[in-house]
């Protein structure tokens, strides 16, 4: 298939600005995995659509306030994206400048911070962080929430908790897994009180989820790297689901891509690393059953990620029911639940 067969028209007036007041009040599009049949719910009713044989994989990335803003000595602006942490105080990040700094550029950050440029690896700046303080710590302090392009506003004390899953563990992400936004404290008790399993997975989501698909062929696309890791418990947990008749649930793309990753050797096995699984039309699943997911960009690695588990026309057709019923869309937005 082609870039071109992921295109969809969508009004902007439905791209979600902002969360709604309690995570749990969107919508939910439901589609029947054997008829195509579409059910308008709302987000509430998911805890009736699952049972006590099921299991639910989350991914427990955390957010890190990834964007940073300084000057350059001459007293150019410069926007700082944290990619990716390597230790405590060097980094990956995309850099936006009215000239590319080279190495050895110093950065003034707020606060007294600064880094230097050390170099540079493709699109991405190696940036060098002075001071004692690590790299998270730096960014705790001085460091903005990274909101998605698609959100125009800048980022204010809410997006610090709404852009953010409430069972979020591991540091490292600068994007949130959208479709665990859905889920409060509450629905996790109910769920738990139901008799379901659940079950984590970690990827960090990177700024690459955002970018598009630039080559019309999709077999040469070159797919963003993201680290991810599956540990032995959550294996077992699926194993043991496999066994009882349940049906494993991914609660988000992220953590589709993780268990698939898991799973190149048609098995389900446990590891951490890096992953470029790129998933299109005809991929073979292997560990997911069925997902929850947020509506995705046009000509987006994730829309390819979901035509491939539930159909392609089904998929387009769903689109085209959410935005006659002017359902919200991407991260801040409704949410899809999917069969395989």
């Amino acid at each position: 298939m082609k870039k071109s067969d992921f295109n969809y028209r969508l009004p902007e007036a439905l791209i979600a600005q902002k969360p709604l007041p309690n995570r749990d009040a969107s919508r939910l599009l439901c589609m029947n995995r054997d008829t195509g049949e579409i059910t308008d719910r709302q987000f509430t009713d998911f805890i009736d659509l699952i049972n006590d044989k099921d299991l639910l994989v989350f991914n427990d990335t955390k957010v890190i306030p990834a964007r940073l803003f300084g000057k350059k000595s001459s007293g150019g602006k410069v926007e700082i994206l944290i990619e990716r942490i390597v230790n405590d105080h060097h980094a990956f990040a995309h850099v936006k400048a009215s000239k590319s700094p080279k190495a050895g550029t110093l950065i003034e950050l707020a606060n007294g911070y600064c880094c230097e440029v050390k170099g540079r690896a493709d699109d991405l700046f190696e940036l060098e962080f002075k001071g004692d303080n690590s790299v998270l710590s730096l960014l705790e302090q001085i460091g903005h929430i990274p909101l998605p392009p698609y959100i125009t506003r800048a980022d204010d004390a809410s997006d610090l908790t709404r852009y953010q899953t409430v069972f979020a563990k591991h540091a490292g992400a600068v994007a949130a897994p959208t479709a665990g936004l859905h889920f409060d404290d509450a629905l996790m008790e109910k769920i738990n009180t139901k008799g379901v399993q659940i079950a984590f997975v970690t990827l960090h989501v990177g700024s690459g989820t955002f970018q598009p698909v630039r080559v019309e062929n999709l077999a040469d696309h070159i797919m963003h790297k993201e680290y991810f890791a599956v540990p032995s418990a959550t294996v077992d947990a699926v194993n043991q689901a496999r066994a009882r008749g349940g049906r494993v649930i991914a609660i988000g793309t992220t953590a589709v891509r993780a268990l698939e990753s898991a799973s190149k050797s048609g098995q389900l096995t446990s590891g951490f690393g890096d992953t470029d699984l790129f998933i299109t039309p005809g991929y073979d699943f292997k560990s997911v059953d069925a997902m929850l997911t947020n509506f995705h960009l046009p000509e987006s690695t994730l829309l390819m990620l979901i035509s491939a588990f539930a159909g392609y026309q089904p998929i387009m057709n769903a689109y085209q029911h959410a935005i006659s019923q002017s359902y919200r869309f991407f991260s801040y937005g409704d949410a899809m639940f999917l069969s395989r």
